[in-house]
Parts: C-alpha cells; structure tokens; sequence
C-alpha cells in the first residue's frame, strides 16, 4: 500500500473512532509531506491536545500526595505523532486549584490557587498515547518540575 493511502486508511479509522482526535489532524499532516512516525506541531488549543493534556494532569493526580487537585494552565508546545495511533508531545504549565482531591469534582469547576502559600505553578512535559479505536489513552512519560 502507498504511504498517502496508508495515512488516509488511518485517518480514517482515527475519524470514525469514539474518542476522535481533532479531523485537522489528519488534514494537516497530509497536506503538510509529512511522513507518518514523524512528529508535527500542533495547535495548542486542538481538542485532541487539550484531551490529551487532562489525560496527563489525572496522572499527576492520581501518583501525588498533594490534598488539592491540579490542572493544566497553559500549554505552550504541542506535537503530534502517527504511530499505532497518535501520539502527543506536551509543553505545560499545571497549577494547584482549590479543589481537594476527597471531593472528586471536575476539574473544569475547579480555579487556581490565589492563597500565596498554597499557590504552586509546575512546569511539565507529557507524552500521550492515543489509540482511539480501542477507546485507550496512555501516559509513558510525564516529567514535572
């Protein structure tokens, strides 16, 4: 099979999925000669990277001791990989909220910090793996400082 027919057979299957990275995706790596496995920058407020980022901050969630949720404040880097699905590459910025962890609420209703003492901003780079056809998203690396 031809590569240009390969990637329309994948976007295809990554269009018609539950769990759909943004159809731009596809469009723009097509258009754009780049090769599948190589990556290519993405827009930062893409839904798939925005999807793929909260994947990412319920990691960091769910392996830290800290009594308040945290929550992405700001991506500054995104790219995008084909591989066996997509593969995201995060620049971030998360910051505590005031939400606490026992509450389990939506991030989404949750604001940051002002408290000064409680206030924390971290600077973080994620990778996400993305395989929509089983509905499946992974974190290998997430790496906060």
């Amino acid at each position: 099979m031809q590569p240009a027919r390969a990637l329309l057979a994948f976007c295809g299957l990554v269009l018609n999925a539950t769990e759909v990275p943004s159809p731009d995706v596809c469009y723009q790596i097509f258009n754009s000669c780049v090769k599948p496995g190589f990556p290519k920058t993405i827009k930062t407020n893409d839904p798939g990277v925005l999807k793929a980022a909260r994947h990412s901050i319920e990691r960091f969630n769910n392996y830290t001791n800290d009594i308040f949720l945290f929550k992405e404040s700001h991506i500054s880097k995104a790219l995008v990989q084909i591989v066996k699905g997509l593969k995201y590459m995060l620049n971030m910025e998360i910051g505590r909220t005031t939400c606490k962890k026992t509450k389990h609420p939506s991030l989404d209703n949750c604001e940051f910090q002002t408290n000064h003492t409680l206030k924390r901003t971290l600077s973080c780079y994620s990778e996400v793996w993305v395989i929509p056809w089983l509905q499946r998203f992974e974190v290998p690396i997430l790496h906060c400082y």
